[in-house]
Formats: structure tokens, C-alpha cells, sequence
């Protein structure tokens, strides 16, 4: 098996690190679910880009199924853990669906936390 990691880009000026934004994003949770969305394979995309007074980070991520009618809520969670990080003035976190989510791309430490082995 593969380990599923984000595409991440970053603006050569960018001062914010992608570990920084990742680690944050590793505290929302899908509230059905005990993982976090980095472990689950949920974050898909990570752009960080430079502002003239701060930085912007843009995310794709997925839910584990369509139907959940939680998506707004944990991308409004992803996104204003986001804007509290230091030097970001924006912050845009899109649902997407294309790939589809499928539980291989859930992390080791995911897996470990689920009890999938």
C-alpha cells in the first residue's frame, strides 16, 4: 500500500510552512469519526502564497461520502484554524470530489487510531 500524502505548493516567498498549516489542519475532525482529516486522506490540496501583508492558504479537501452534511461545518472549522495561524490574512477550503475519497488514503497513524490493519 501507498501512504496517501496532500500535493502541497508553495510561493517562493511564502515564510509560512506547509508543516505549520498541516499540523493545524490535523486538529479538525469529521465529528463521526475519532481521526483527524490530514490522517483520513481527506486533504487533497495546499497552496501557500504570498500577500503584500500576510498569506493566503488555499485547501481541497474530500469527505468520506457525499451524502455527509457535515462538509460546510469542517471546512468552516479547517478554515478559521487556519486564519488563527500567524501572518495568514486569507484562507479558502473547498470541498471537492473528484477524486473520490477511498480508505486508502487514510495514513498509518489513521489506520493505527481506527484499528484498521
Amino acid at each position: 500500500m501507498t501512504e496517501y500524502a496532500p500535493t502541497t505548493q508553495v510561493a517562493p516567498d511564502a515564510t509560512l510552512k506547509p508543516e505549520d498549516v498541516i499540523e493545524v489542519l490535523r486538529q479538525c475532525f469529521d465529528p463521526e469519526i475519532p481521526v483527524n482529516i490530514v490522517d483520513l486522506g481527506l486533504v487533497y490540496e495546499m497552496q501557500i502564497s504570498p500577500l503584500n501583508d500576510g498569506s493566503r492558504i488555499d485547501v481541497k479537501m474530500t469527505l468520506t461520502a457525499q451524502g455527509c452534511g457535515m462538509g460546510g461545518s469542517i471546512a468552516g472549522d479547517a478554515r478559521n484554524k487556519l486564519l488563527d495561524l500567524p501572518g495568514v490574512v486569507e484562507a479558502d477550503v473547498q470541498v471537492v470530489w473528484d477524486p473520490p475519497w477511498t480508505p486508502e488514503k487514510i495514513s498509518p497513524e489513521g489506520r493505527t487510531l481506527l484499528g484498521i490493519h
